[in-house]
């Protein structure tokens, strides 16, 4: 049998590593806590800075302004996920990288989807066509009744729903028969 100090000693020793131990990680966990914290409140300022700034210029849409505003809350809340996980030694970046194949796959799956919403965003932004107006786009012909970020709400002479994806009306030319009088 050892010797019963050598026993007691190793105990020690023991103990005294796991207090730093604790007292590392500990650390960690509030400075997590923090940056959690921090995060929220500078996400939930931004967005409603965005909201605020892009709903006092004139003729801005009110889709686009949501749209923004939540694309740099989240953001500013993956960002923040990321340096948590720093917090704790994980290597980010693997999982920025990891995010980055994500994003591309969720791209190349979403891409007809993605361009309706560019699509809808130059239609919001540049304005070739109005709520109200008449417009003849290829076969597509009435009048605009909503321009949203996918497609646009379309109503014939006879009442007739049209519902034409963003892309059409952006990449065919637009006959608008209420623009010039």
């Amino acid at each position: 049998m050892d010797n019963p100090q050598n026993a007691i000693q190793t105990i020690g020793d023991g103990v005294g590593a796991l207090w730093a131990l604790a007292i590392a990680y500990s650390l960690s966990v509030v400075g997590a806590i923090l940056l959690i914290i921090a995060g929220w409140v500078i996400a939930g300022l931004l967005e409603r800075g965005i909201k605020a700034s892009l709903g006092r210029l004139p003729g801005f849409d009110q889709t686009l302004r949501v749209f923004f505003a939540k694309a740099a809350r989240y953001g500013v809340l993956v960002i923040v996920a990321v340096m948590v996980l720093g917090q704790f030694g994980v290597q980010t970046a693997s999982i920025l990288a990891a995010i980055g194949a994500v994003g591309l796959a969720i791209g190349l799956a979403l891409q007809g989807t993605l361009q309706n919403i560019a699509a809808g965003v130059m239609l919001l932004v540049l304005r070739p066509i109005r709520i109200g107006e008449f417009i003849e786009v290829g076969a597509v012909k009435g009048t605009v009744e909503d321009i949203g970020l996918f497609a646009t709400r379309l109503t014939t002479f006879d009442g007739i729903y049209v519902l034409a994806p963003n892309t059409k009306l952006w990449n065919e030319a637009v006959i608008n028969y209420s623009r010039n009088p």
